[in-house]
């Protein structure tokens, strides 16, 4: 899947001269927690978040520092700090260092420049304007609809025991952290029975979503053991300890 799949069409914007109450009232109309920010040709030109509002001299929440402490950071940052606390038009409080993507911008690229950035939603772009915006929301939403169609594919055509039980051996073929050689898989009408033992407790959670990812598997019973490589301490599985 793209940007353009998933996004939110005909994003809600507003220009730099809006003023501050205007984008907060916006945000908290249509519980969006930050908005792009476009020109009169609809290019964008910045981002305003919740966090560009945080410290504003109305809540009594704008920065204080101490008199040495403000010879050391500068006139500079400190005419910054006030400026955010003090703005009137969104233009002066937005950020303009935008992260942004394509609509052919596969999911993983969106989600990774998330995660390097720290933001929450990204403008998409086209040709230089603004076609659309994808959040955190628009992914989960997306999630939604995948899970849906998946469990409605599995219900019509559900596997047989023994295609659950070389679905679920491949898996262990084919991830890195698989322990291949020392677990075993039983299915029995529908049922996955995991046998044998790991040598990271995090294994056995990844086992058992291996299982429940495969259509057909009704449930998943943990039998596996437990076996620390430093102490050769064994733990079984919760449900056959005592």
């Amino acid at each position: 899947m793209n940007a353009a799949e998933v996004m939110t069409r005909k994003p809600i914007s507003v220009a730099p001269d809006a003023t501050i109450a205007e984008a907060a009232r916006l945000m908290l109309q249509h519980h969006f927690s930050g908005l792009p920010v476009t020109d009169s040709v609809g290019a964008v030109v910045g981002i305003v978040t919740e966090g560009d509002l945080l410290r504003r001299a109305e809540t009594g929440t704008e920065r204080h520092r101490s008199r040495w402490l403000e010879l050391l950071v500068g006139p500079g940052r400190l005419a910054h700090d006030y400026a955010d606390a003090h703005a009137r038009k969104v233009g002066e409080v937005m950020t303009t260092d935008i992260a942004w993507v394509s609509p052919q911008e596969p999911l993983e690229g969106v989600v990774r420049l998330m995660e390097r950035r720290h933001v929450k939603r990204v403008p998409v772009i086209e040709d230089g304007r603004l076609v659309g915006i994808v959040s955190r929301a628009d992914l989960v939403r997306a999630l939604l609809h995948g899970l849906t169609d998946e469990a409605a594919a599995a219900a019509k055509e559900p596997l047989s025991d023994a295609d659950i039980r070389k679905a679920v051996l491949a898996i262990i073929e084919k991830e890195p952290w698989g322990p291949r050689f020392s677990v075993d898989v039983t299915v029995e009408a529908g049922v996955v029975q995991l046998h044998g033992t790991v040598t990271d407790d995090r294994e056995r959670t990844a086992l058992t979503v291996a299982a429940e990812t495969i259509p057909g598997v009704k449930s998943v019973h943990d039998h596996l053991v437990w076996v620390e490589p430093n102490s050769g301490l064994v733990i079984p599985a919760a449900g056959d300890r005592g």
